[in-house]
């Protein structure tokens, strides 16, 4: 497997003025030369003028966050990574490749959740290429492959949790963003390590039932919320009715038998849970008649 090593070539801006005023000499050689009829001085000049020329081609400028891979007749050579204008053998082919953090969001995907309930899921990634070697020849394209297999790893994911969390303790898609980015990052990161690019980031950016059960499910959302909302009132009216009887009882203001107290527990319990205002009714009577 192919690993970056770092070749960042001679510095080229002092260079490129020597080079620029040994071609202008060779080529006021060549002109007295040809003035002067002399073949051999013509041939010698000619030939030290097109080796500057070739020579000249070994010129190139390395951009930030850029990585210049040097490639001769196929074989790998190195990297240049330091910025500026550099110098390497002219017959080096040179294939830039981007240092720059970059971030693309997947496509929405439909797939179906740890239950079997079809979801739409899509996510933003955040990468950058850490190796130039690995990125230029152990993939045809790291562009695209960093596309399909963020989101083969998300469709894989996403088919280990379910959208929402229905017993305690579970990691849900919905409720545990921060969990669910972490195991993203993680599936990314472990497809995407062979293309020498690095995830920085992932995150959840829409996440929703698919059309086909968004209203079921939705309306099972309410009756659970409409439960979990008349189970808290519940809770707080009892609490309130044991709060009551017991300082009646401690302030000794009445002594209500067992009867009296179910009676009371009764009126009590449907003043607080209803959801309309109750109307009082008086009773001219008593409870053992």
């Amino acid at each position: 497997m192919l690993k970056e090593t770092q070749r960042n070539g001679i510095p080229g801006i002092g260079l490129i003025v020597l080079y620029l005023l040994i071609l202008a000499g060779s080529v006021t050689w060549l002109v007295r030369a040809i003035t002067s009829i002399s073949v051999p001085q013509i041939v010698f000049s000619a030939i030290v003028t097109a080796v500057l020329l070739v020579c000249m081609l070994g010129f190139f400028v390395v951009n930030p966050n850029q990585g210049q891979v040097l490639q001769l007749f196929g074989d790998y050579k190195g990297t240049a990574r330091r910025p500026g204008l550099r110098w390497a053998n002219p017959f080096f082919t040179k294939r830039p490749i981007s240092l720059r953090v970059r971030n693309f969001e997947t496509g929405k995907l439909k797939v179906n959740d740890k239950r079997g309930n079809p979801i739409e899921i899509a996510s933003v990634v955040v990468w950058k290429v850490v190796d130039t070697a690995e990125a230029a020849f152990q993939v045809d394209d790291y562009e695209n492959y960093v596309h399909v297999q963020s989101e083969a790893a998300l469709r894989n994911m996403a088919t280990g949790y379910p959208y929402d969390a229905h017993l305690d303790g579970e990691v849900a898609l919905s409720s545990h963003t921060a969990e669910i980015s972490d195991k993203l990052s993680g599936e990314v990161q472990d497809r995407l390590a062979k293309a020498g690019v690095e995830v920085l980031e992932t995150r959840i950016s829409h996440l929703a039932y698919a059309p086909e059960i968004a209203a079921a499910m939705l309306r099972r959302q309410q009756a659970s919320a409409v439960v979990a909302a008349r189970r808290t009132i519940v809770d707080g009216a009892v609490g309130m009715v044991d709060h009551a009887l017991e300082m009646l009882s401690a302030n000794k203001v009445i002594q209500l038998d067992e009867e009296r107290k179910a009676a009371m527990v009764s009126n009590l319990l449907v003043v607080l849970c209803s959801e309309h205002s109750t109307q009082p009714v008086v009773n001219t009577g008593t409870l053992y008649h």
